[in-house]
Order: C-alpha cells, then sequence, then structure tokens
C-alpha cells in the first residue's frame, strides 16, 4: 500500500524545477549566462538570483528562519530590481552555490515544519502577512518553474538548447530540419489567420 506524503511530492517537483533553472547555465560563456534577451533585461544569472532569495525569504525569513546570507540587494536603498542580474563583481560560481544553499536552507524548513505551520511574511503590510508553509511551498514551486520556463526560451535563444535537462528534451524531434519546417508551418498558419 503507498502511503500519500504531500511534503514529498512537493519536494520533488521544486528540487525537479531548480535543477532545470540551473542547467540553463550549463556550458555557457559568461556574457551569455548574463547578457539581457528580452526587453526588460530578462537574462539566466539574474533567474538564478532572483530565486535564491525568493526561497530564503518565503521558506526562511516567513517562518522566523533567517539565514546568514547577505543579500545586498534587498536591503533598504538598494537598486530596484537588482535581484534580476549580476554585477561583473558578482561570480557565476557565488550565485549558483548561493541558490544551493537557498535550497537546503529552505528543504530543513520544509522538513522541520508542519505544512499548517502558520508565517508572516515580513514584506507584506500587516493583517495580510499571514501564510501557511503549505503555501508558501506552492507558492515558491510556482516561481521556480515559472522562471525555469523563462528560462527556457532564454536559453533556446543563446544557443538552440532545450528541455530541461541534457539527456531530456521532451521536444518532439531532435533534427533541426523538423524544427525549421515546423516554425515555417506556424509561421503560415500565423499570417492567414
Amino acid at each position: 500500500m503507498t502511503t500519500l506524503d504531500p511534503k514529498a511530492d512537493l519536494l520533488r517537483y521544486l528540487r525537479s524545477a531548480r535543477e532545470a533553472l540551473l542547467w540553463k547555465l550549463d556550458g555557457l560563456s559568461e556574457y551569455d549566462a548574463r547578457r539581457p534577451l528580452t526587453p526588460t533585461g530578462t537574462n539566466l544569472l539574474g533567474l538564478v538570483k532572483h530565486a535564491a532569495g525568493v526561497e530564503l525569504g518565503y521558506l526562511g525569513d516567513t517562518f522566523g528562519r533567517p539565514s546568514a546570507e547577505p543579500l545586498p540587494w534587498l536591503a533598504e536603498g538598494a537598486e530596484v530590481n537588482a535581484d534580476m542580474w549580476a554585477g561583473a563583481e558578482e561570480s557565476r560560481a557565488d550565485i549558483v552555490e548561493l541558490y544551493r544553499r537557498a535550497w537546503a536552507h529552505a528543504d530543513a524548513t520544509i522538513e522541520t515544519l508542519p505544512l499548517d505551520t502558520v508565517g508572516r511574511v515580513p514584506w507584506w503590510p500587516s493583517g495580510r502577512d499571514e501564510m501557511t508553509l503549505h503555501h508558501a511551498v506552492v507558492r515558491v514551486l510556482a516561481d521556480t518553474q515559472r522562471h525555469a520556463g523563462h528560462a527556457d526560451i532564454v536559453r533556446e535563444l543563446v544557443d538552440g538548447a532545450t528541455g530541461m535537462d541534457r539527456g531530456n528534451t521532451s521536444m518532439p524531434s531532435d533534427d533541426p530540419v523538423w524544427w525549421v519546417v515546423h516554425r515555417a508551418r506556424v509561421e503560415r498558419a500565423a499570417r492567414d489567420a
């Protein structure tokens, strides 16, 4: 008989999303990991940096479990949107390691506390700042998946790499010619509509 374990399910999907997000950095030059590829500046390393702060906030501070990690981009007076890109002085290795430490801290919160534990989100308005651990994990999971999706598109724009990881593209074909034909078919449909 199988027993249901909601925490294990949440952690499995969160860990998968984290790995997908990090994979998008593999094999890229510093420039390609950092360069903005959308009008709003979306870039791969910035997505990882942002995700680290999200995990430490919602799955740490919210439940009275602050980490010792300095996050200067969240300090009062910090540049707006500074969590969404990396300055030249911020190494990729440091940001990736920060994200991995954020995972460990968040996982410890999830493993230690019951899902119905109520926490207070420090940056939300008083009186509307409570959430359960279950809600926080779902929120972080949704945010991580959303940004992994952004990373999918940004990485494809950089070098054409797609999928969850190198061994699992989840794509219908690996043939570049198939994709040229497919894209042309989609373009024709859009023009004919």
